[in-house]
């Protein structure tokens, strides 16, 4: 009780003395907290948005595409390991004339059980559509923010004429697609919806789901004039994922077909949960700097304080106060000021959490909004003063020991000698002493302080912007995913030509704006475990992008996508066995490489087989498309009407479409996180210089008693002000020494490590104007940073110094 008395009348004494540096400490600690704790829970709070969201939504296990119209799905809801299924049209679409990036919709519910069964999504607003009534409508976040429109507003919707359904334009992806001449339907938006199939991608619009009753009361203008167009279906089964290899036995025994797509939704899943956790990396690894930075700044000031206050209370040695009362009650400031600003921080946290997650953990967070993270905060709340008090503690410790320290010799750096072996000036000599020999006593200056933040802040940024040339490229080339071509015309599907392929070929390759064109067939093998789209092309002239191995060349060899070599545990020398509608055969893995995307698979799921192998799994084809690789500088959107009406007029008929390729959603996505990590490489900057300037400003400040006597022997102010330039330029030099290599090094290894994960090929990553300009730009900052302490130096008073020490 007594000792707590002790304290109170100290504080009592010392806040009216120094409020304003407690008050400081106390905003600079609410501060760190704040930024630390945001940035931890918004780590784990994206980290874990993907699971939380399938927690919530009842996710569908697989995508079956049997590209087939009148397909029987009664006999596969009858199949016992299904919980829920529920159909969708497979090439149809719709207008929304408030919406024209939404001219052919990617999902249109075909029964009641969408929405409400499988794929329940959680409602961020309103409510769900009647799944009775043609005229309601759910939307995606995106769309609200897109278009303007939300829950309460009405849009119309233009539907198809029934031929042009069944002539197949509703599904084309052209650069000026067909727009829809069917009826106008006027829908009211009750509610916006999220689950990990109503998500939205990187920089998509929007979506717009309507009720299943549109497809009631409108079928002909959605599944053609017989309302029996294809369908395809999302799939829940009891078991999951375990039962999966069952589902697609008996999908083949039921249908007798093995060759229906079954896509498996946990490859999205998984997608989503590394592009979740790589921002969540990028955001830890922020807080963890912002950490470093607390430690520093908030250490200084800690230090500083107990210092003087240490001092202070020497002089009660002789009253009876004991070193150890001394200790606490120095450190009792610090601890008031660490319960006052952690409080403030937390609450600051609270707030700042209606911010995050971030990029597409934003756009799969299941309950945006405020979140508390009691995990977090809670530790926060135990564990910031008590560190405060543990650092307060150790500075007044020290504090109290220097005296002792003061007779011990200080170590010399190598390379000053050197420098004075070398008879080079003495500003330089002194410079280079400030910057490589740290002090002890009253006087210690922080000098590792400055040498790991100058090399932490070029290695930063370095790294930063090394990762973002990475990322740049890979946007600006499709033909890192492995789409090579821009434009696709369809041949024919199911097996039939739409017409003879040659003449439309040479056609297309007439154009002044064509490279080349290669034709491929494509069908869904079954894998065992899983499918895969399998590709035939008899001259690939550029087409395939590899990553390891080679093209086949016999008709039992293969080239597996990524995805579907990992999926399936098989790599270059392994057999990988494949089962179509004519067959069952073994392959052997002759190289992993790209395929091209399609609406069946992502470019990073197939396999490439030569025209010997294909013809031994299958009588016929799914797709049969003319790629089409356009000459550089040629606009796509230009050209691709012009080969639609080349291809006509060649034979092909207006039913033969060119159409623009896929887009691989993960070039949006991996354009997204270009800014992360130079965030990061920012704020290591500004720490660096921070820390940088602190180091050069106390080394004036604490050593002033060695410039003094410097400049009582002789030294102008003009080499003062060369000591201080010299100092901060060695920092930035040594920063550069070290924080390059290591930059590019981290840079490009992240880089490689994303390609891998993404998957995308990998080609090394040359940040040019980085390099170029990380020496100058830094050693321009450096003595930009000395230029305060230096005029301080040159204008100190020598006299008042020395008779101050």
């Amino acid at each position: 009780m007594r000792a707590i008395t002790g304290i109170a009348v100290w504080l009592r004494i010392e806040i009216p003395r120094r409020g304003r540096s407690l008050g400081m400490l106390a905003l600079l600690i609410a501060m760190a907290t704040a930024t630390v704790l945001t940035a931890l829970a918004g780590a784990r709070r994206g980290a874990s948005a993907v699971d939380r969201l399938l927690a919530d939504t009842r996710p569908a296990t697989a995508v079956v595409s049997p590209q087939q119209e009148g397909f029987d799905w009664s006999r596969i809801r009858r199949l016992p390991e299904v919980a829920d299924l529920a159909t969708f049209p497979a090439y149809t679409g719709f207008g929304i004339e408030q919406a024209p990036a939404e001219t052919v919709a990617l999902y249109l519910p075909a029964d009641a059980d969408a929405l409400h069964g499988i794929e329940h999504p959680v409602v961020l607003h309103g409510r769900l559509a009647d799944p009775t009534s043609a005229e309601e409508a759910v939307i995606t976040a995106a769309f609200v923010h897109t278009y303007g429109y939300g829950v309460g507003d009405t849009v119309t919707m233009r539907l198809f004429t029934p031929k042009q359904v069944d002539t197949g334009v509703s599904g084309v992806r052209s650069a000026s697609p067909a727009r829809p001449a069917g009826p106008r339907v006027p829908v009211r938006i009750v509610g916006v919806v999220r689950s990990l199939w109503f998500s939205d991608g990187a920089g998509d619009p929007g979506r717009l789901i309507p009720s299943a009753g549109l497809i009631t009361h409108y079928r002909a203008n959605l599944l053609g004039a017989h309302g029996d167009g294809a369908l395809s279906a999302l799939v829940r089964l009891h078991g999951g994922l375990g039962d999966l290899p069952r589902f697609r036995a008996d999908l083949a025994r039921v249908t007798g077909r093995p060759d229906i797509d079954v896509a498996d939704r946990q490859i999205a899943a998984q997608h989503a949960r590394d592009l979740t956790g790589f921002e969540a990396a990028c955001l830890l690894a922020f807080g963890l700097a912002a950490l470093t930075a607390a430690l520093v700044l908030v250490g200084a000031s800690i230090a500083r304080y107990c210092s003087a206050a240490v001092f202070d209370l020497h002089v009660l040695r002789a009253l009876g106060l004991t070193p150890a009362q001394g200790i606490v009650w120095a450190a009792a400031g610090p601890m008031l000021a660490a319960v006052v600003g952690t409080n403030a921080g937390i609450a600051g946290a609270v707030v700042a959490s209606r911010w995050l997650p971030f990029g597409a953990a934003a756009r799969l967070e299941p309950a945006p909004g405020f979140d508390v993270d009691w995990l977090v905060l809670g530790s926060g709340w135990v564990f910031i003063p008590l560190l405060v008090l543990a650092g307060s503690v150790l500075a007044a410790w020290v504090s109290a020991a220097r005296v002792t320290a003061r007779g011990r010799p200080e170590r010399r750096s190598v390379v000053a000698r050197a420098a004075v072996s070398a008879g080079l000036p003495t500003p330089v000599v002194v410079g280079l002493r400030f910057a490589l020999e740290p002090t002890r006593g009253p006087n210690a200056v922080p000098v590792r302080a400055g040498l790991v933040g100058a090399i932490t802040g070029v290695l930063g940024v370095v790294a930063a912007f090394t990762f973002s040339a990475g990322v740049a490229d890979a946007a600006g080339h499709p033909e890192r995913f492995g789409q090579t071509h821009q434009a696709t015309v369809s041949l024919g599907y199911n097996g039939k030509y739409q017409t003879a392929v040659r003449p439309v070929l040479t056609a297309v390759a007439a154009d002044p704006a064509v490279a080349n064109v290669v034709e491929a067939r494509y069908q869904v093998a079954d894998a065992g475990a899983s499918s895969a789209v399998l590709f035939t092309v008899d001259k690939p002239d550029g087409l395939v992008v590899s990553t390891a191995g080679r093209l086949p060349a016999a008709r039992n060899e293969a080239m597996l996508a990524p995805t579907t070599a990992h999926e399936l545990g098989l790599h270059i020398g392994s057999v990988a066995s494949f089962t179509g509608d004519a067959g069952s055969t073994a392959f052997r893995v002759v190289g992993i490489g790209f395929v091209p995307q399609t609406e069946y698979n992502d470019y990073d799921s197939g396999a490439w087989i030569t025209a010997a192998g294909y013809d031994r799994l299958f009588g016929g084809f799914l797709n049969s498309e003319a790629y089409v690789t356009l000459r550089p500088g040629a606009d796509a959107a230009t050209v691709v009407p012009r080969l639609s009406r080349a291809a006509e007029a060649a034979g092909g008929g207006p039913y033969l479409f060119a159409n623009l390729a896929f887009r691989p959603q993960r070039l949006a996505e991996i354009h997204a996180v270009r800014i992360l990590p130079v965030v990061l490489g920012g704020f290591l900057a500004l720490l660096a210089m921070g820390a940088v300037g602190h180091t050069v400003a106390m080394g004036v400040r604490r050593r002033r008693r060695d410039l003094a006597i410097l400049r009582a022997l002789g030294m102008t102010r003009r080499q003062a002000r060369g000591v201080v330039l010299t100092q901060a330029t060695v920092l930035a030099v040594i920063g550069l020494l070290f924080g390059i290599p290591l930059g590019l090094a981290i840079g490009r290894t992240l880089w490689r490590v994303m390609a891998a994960t993404t998957p995308l090929h990998y080609v090394m990553p040359v940040a040019f104007w980085t390099l170029v300009l990380a020496a100058p730009v830094t050693v321009i900052l450096a003595i930009l940073l000395a230029v305060a302490p230096g005029l301080a130096a040159a204008r100190m008073r020598v006299g008042q110094v020395l008779r101050a020490e």
